[in-house]
C-alpha cells in the first residue's frame, strides 16, 4: 500500500501576541474649551463670541488662521469690513419695520383638508389666546396659538373660513379696518 514517509519537525519562531502597527502620522485635533467642537466649527454654535475669545487669547495663531481679517481682540484689522457693517445695518432697520396688516391665509393640509391662518394680530393689542377661543367658539371648530419659525406667534383654526374670520375681526375689533386684512389664498 501506500508507503507514510517520515518529515522532520521543523522549529516555528514565537510570535508576539501584540504586533503594534507603525504609525507615520498622529492627528492632533484642538478642541475649543467653551463647546468643546473643533475652532473650526465654533462659528455655527450659539457662543461664537466666547469661543472667538478663548481662541484669540489660548491659540493666536489659529485665530489668525481662521479669521485673517479680525485681531486678536475680536475688532476687523482694516476699513474693509467697516462698509459691510454699515450696509448691514439699514437692512436691520428694515427688518424692524414689520408689516401692518392682519394677515389671513388658507393653507392646504391634506387634498381637500384646509386651515386659516391668521397672523399679525398682535400688532393691534389683540391677545391671541382670546381670538383663538372666539374663533373657536364661532365657528365650532379646533383653534390654537402656534409659534412661526421666525419668533412669532400665529393662530390656526380648522377649516377654511377665511371669509368670515374677516367679518368676526372687524365686528369684533374696532382698531382693526378693512384695508388692514389681506386674505391669501394658497
Amino acid at each position: 500500500m501506500d508507503e507514510v514517509e517520515e518529515v522532520e519537525a521543523v522549529a516555528v519562531p514565537e510570535l508576539p501576541a501584540y504586533v503594534p502597527r507603525e504609525t507615520k502620522y498622529t492627528p492632533s485635533i484642538l478642541y475649543c474649551a467653551v463647546c468643546s467642537v473643533p475652532p473650526e466649527y465654533c462659528d455655527f454654535g450659539t457662543t461664537k463670541d466666547k469661543c472667538r475669545a478663548w481662541l484669540a487669547s489660548e491659540h493666536p495663531d489659529v485665530f489668525a488662521r481662521l479669521y485673517p481679517n479680525e485681531q486678536q481682540d475680536g475688532e476687523p484689522k482694516s476699513d474693509a469690513a467697516a462698509p459691510t457693517a454699515a450696509v448691514a445695518a439699514p437692512s436691520k432697520k428694515k427688518k424692524a419695520a414689520a408689516p401692518t396688516k392682519v394677515i389671513v391665509k388658507r393653507v392646504e393640509r391634506n387634498k381637500r383638508k384646509f386651515v386659516t391662518v391668521v397672523s399679525n394680530l398682535e400688532l393691534f393689542d389683540v391677545d391671541l389666546k382670546k381670538a383663538a377661543k372666539l374663533f373657536a367658539n364661532k365657528f365650532a371648530c379646533g383653534s390654537s396659538v402656534t409659534k412661526t419659525p421666525t419668533g412669532g406667534e400665529e393662530i390656526v383654526v380648522q377649516g377654511d373660513i377665511s371669509d368670515d374670520i374677516v367679518d368676526v375681526i372687524l365686528s369684533n375689533y374696532k382698531k382693526i379696518t378693512e384695508d388692514l386684512v389681506d386674505v391669501v389664498l394658497k
